[in-house]
């Protein structure tokens, strides 16, 4: 991580929080309201089937001190995350970044970014051939997920941030998230991704060859490997 900050190159965690129920809903936590004027809300938590339930995708930058999130409205699946992170890039890495060649992503073993999951890698290489920049990825060993840094410097802010209130609606969620800062600088841009992700897509071993991926030396085949675009067809 270091050796890519040093070099100028880009440095982010990547991660989906806890889904949210999103409607006239309690939340944990407690939150000054006027006096005789507080939060009404439902005595259930039953999903509301028009709002649902909505997954925070967060895209963390130490070293600007930025960070992206993305508020799904479908499933948490692999062309979901990356989709995340390309937003961050078009919109925020790119801008602090603009000499960028190479991006380091740390993110956990499992989920939609899983170390043994194929559509999260062809996806990565569309991005990588989009942005033309060599995109390697560091999972965490399983048991260690303490360690990301995402974790510490954004989610649970975000969480602190809403404790008492009541996500009403779609705006509510994308604009608390918006208006979350620390002590250290930390600022958040967020936005509602409203565009669906189908569950089930398989990759065949064929599109896994035509991938540039590139296994590191120390566990290349389970979590450390690189991805470098692929030349554009003239």
């Amino acid at each position: 991580m270091k050796v890519f900050q040093r070099a100028g190159q880009p440095v982010i965690a990547v991660e989906a929080t806890k889904k949210e129920l999103v409607g006239q809903l309690a939340h944990r936590g407690r939150d000054y309201q006027p006096q005789g004027q507080p939060e009404h809300v439902q005595t259930h938590d039953c999903p509301d089937k028009g709002l649902g339930k909505r997954c925070p995708y967060g895209v963390d930058d130490p070293t600007h001190k930025h960070g992206w999130v993305s508020v799904g409205m479908d499933h948490d699946t692999a062309p979901c995350a990356v989709a995340s992170i390309r937003r961050w890039w078009w919109q925020m890495g790119k801008v602090a970044s603009p000499p960028a060649r190479a991006l380091l992503i740390t993110a956990a073993g499992g989920g939609s970014h899983a170390s043994r999951h194929r559509l999260w890698k062809v996806d990565l290489q569309k991005l990588a051939d989009e942005s033309g920049v060599a995109i390697s990825v560091r999972h965490f060993p399983p048991g260690t997920r303490k360690w990301q840094t995402i974790e510490h410097r954004m989610f649970s802010h975000m969480t602190e941030h809403w404790r008492g209130r009541p996500l009403i609606s779609h705006e509510v969620v994308v604009n608390v998230i918006g208006h979350t800062t620390t002590n250290t600088g930390l600022t958040i841009q967020a936005a509602l991704d409203k565009n669906t992700y189908p569950v089930g897509i398989k990759v065949s071993k064929e599109e896994m060859k035509r991938l540039h991926l590139s296994p590191a030396k120390f566990h290349g085949k389970d979590w450390n490997y690189a991805i470098k675009p692929r030349q554009q067809e003239p």
